[in-house]
């Protein structure tokens, strides 16, 4: 509920707060008064264009702030707002304020957090709803009469909204697999060749490493080979550097008892050879470790040679052959087999599809019932509006199945005949301007029952009608208010009578810097003041103790009396 407004600079409005209370406000003034400027401002607060023309003259920026009461815990509009990254504590009032700038920049803010204007557009729509003559929105978007005629039905879809996501889920798989056969069926013939010649090879994970790291082995035992040739060359045979040291060792041994020093020379010469001899045999050992074979080496560099051709054949890294192996496997594979798997996704596409279509059908059956019982409803409100000759339905349209929707198989729209005999047509193109009032109330009170935004807003819906139709009017939108508040702007005395709480929109010129200067101030009434706006509605600018008396009437007061005489 809208608990209070404050606007500065808009317009002609210079400064004005505003407290609301439950139930039906009226707004009542003379015309021109600016009973429109108070709506623009509201509806800037909701999210409405910026238009720089609503900045009082001479002002640097407009603000507009409106309170309303916190939003259920858990609701939509919680949801809608931490969404949209609004921080509200619970019970915390929400407070939408937007200020425009004299250059048409505007700024807008929840709960004195920055927000978007389209937050304030969808936060709005759940807040408030403005009825009137002009409005395009709400009961006249025919794109929201299939969820108002749900509301009204009690219809829950979100099964149906399930089902339907399934479906197409299962429709998505069944396009893909098939896109992936067919693609793959025009490569069957490649992919069997490729998968052969793969299989063939049998590339092994971490086998180019391996085979590069052991013919590097072998190349360096190759060189260090030919070194060790020459080094067993100079140790071995009669002539070598052992068996020259084994010959001098025998000569010494046979003159080493002449002198002490050829003893130790002996002694010498006799670990030399011990230590050379051991030297040759790890000098063999070696010769043996290091040897290898040229076929090997041969083979490795072959088998190199055609794993890297083989990777870039298929365009990869020599290490993603055994991958490659297994994937074109895997998809030749789902060739032999994908007519199975696809016969299998048509059948769990079919069946989704025959899930929702029977769960749409049945919606569709409880929606046409919800709109007879809509039809009566608003056929019972037609008579006391004065609008016995027209007719009212519901039209519950299946659509072809490129139609369907998470919403279900069916359009809804609201069509109305004014004449008798006359077709039927959409409800806003049809309806003169009275008439649409008329019917945009009569549609609110048959769906008041299953609530809606908890703020309405009716500009002058009485226009052009007075007596019975007027206060067949103010009875439907004092019923309506036991359920929601309403703010009514009218110029119906009926209608306003009927208020629990009534304000007055004056135009009044004052003195200023540059001439006179015209400002719109808003101010509530009380009995007396109330009385008297609504004899001044009824007779004029002059206003007689009848109108008076009629007021009285008309508000459930007794007569006034005035100079000694009681006003009949």
């Amino acid at each position: 509920m809208l608990t209070s407004l404050a606007i500065r600079d808009v317009v002609l409005i210079e400064a004005l707060d505003l407290d609301f209370g439950p139930g039906l406000t009226v707004l009542t003034g003379e015309t021109g008064a600016g009973k429109s400027i108070l709506l623009d401002a509201l509806g800037l607060a909701l999210g409405a264009r910026a238009d720089a023309g609503l900045v009082r003259s001479g002002s640097a920026q407009a603000s507009v702030v409106a309170t309303f009461d916190p939003p259920p815990a858990g609701g939509a509009l919680a949801e809608r707002l931490a969404d949209g990254g609004i921080d509200l504590e619970p019970g915390e009032p929400l407070v939408i304020r937007r200020l425009l700038k004299a250059d048409g920049g505007s700024r807008a803010f929840v709960a004195d957090q920055p927000a978007s204007v389209a937050l304030l557009r969808e936060i709005g729509a759940g807040l408030v709803e403005i009825h009137g003559q002009h409005d395009d929105r709400g009961l006249l978007d025919r794109a929201g009469h299939r969820a108002l005629l749900d509301v009204f039905g009690r219809l829950d879809s979100a099964g149906v909204a399930t089902l339907h996501k399934q479906w197409r889920a299962a429709e998505a798989a069944l396009s893909a697999a098939a896109a992936t056969l067919a693609e793959a069926e025009r490569e069957r013939d490649w992919l069997t060749h490729a998968v052969a010649e793969l299989t063939a090879f049998d590339a092994q994970p971490g086998e180019e490493e391996a085979l590069a790291d052991e013919r590097a082995t072998i190349q360096r035992g190759a060189r260090s080979g030919e070194e060790l040739a020459a080094v067993v060359a100079h140790l071995e045979g009669s002539d070598g550097a052992l068996a020259q040291l084994r010959q001098a060792a025998r000569r010494l041994e046979r003159i080493a008892a002449d002198h002490p020093l050829l003893s130790e020379s002996l002694a010498a010469l006799d670990r030399a050879v011990i230590e050379a001899s051991e030297g040759e045999d790890r000098l063999a050992a070696a010769r043996d470790a290091l040897a290898y074979d040229p076929g090997r080496l041969e083979l490795i560099e072959a088998r190199l040679f055609d794993l890297r051709a083989l990777a870039r054949k298929h365009r990869v890294d020599a290490t993603a052959l055994s991958s490659l192996t297994a994937e074109l496997s895997t998809r030749l594979t789902a060739i032999e087999a994908g007519e199975e798997g696809i016969a299998a996704l048509a059948r769990t596409a079919a069946e989704a599809r025959a899930a929702y279509v029977a769960a749409a059908e049945t919606l569709s059956r409880d929606r046409a019932d919800a709109a007879e019982r809509l039809d009566a409803a608003v056929a019972e409100e037609l008579a006391p509006l004065k609008l016995d000759a027209a007719r009212f339905r519901t039209v519950v349209e299946v659509l072809s199945e490129d139609g369907w929707s998470t919403a279900g198989r069916d359009r809804v729209e609201f069509e109305i005949s004014t004449n008798p005999g006359a077709p039927f047509g959409p409800l806003v193109k049809v309806a003169s301007g009275g008439e649409l009032s008329r019917f945009i109330l009569a549609l609110k009170v048959a769906l008041a029952a299953e609530g809606g935004a908890p703020t309405m807003i009716f500009d002058e819906i009485d226009r052009g009608v007075g007596g019975a139709v007027a206060s067949a009017i103010g009875d439907r939108l004092a019923r309506l208010s036991a359920t929601a508040q309403l703010l009514v702007v009218t110029h119906s005395p009926q209608v306003a009578a009927r208020g629990a709480q009534h304000l007055l929109i004056a135009k009044s010129h004052e003195a200023g810097h540059e001439g006179l200067v015209t400002r719109t101030s808003l101010r509530p009434l009380d009995a007396d003041d109330r009385r008297e706006e609504i004899a001044r509605m009824l007779s004029g600018a002059d206003v007689t103790d009848e109108a008076r008396a009629q007021a009285a009437r008309l508000l459930g007061q007794p007569a006034p009396v005035r100079q000694g005489f009681l006003a009949l």
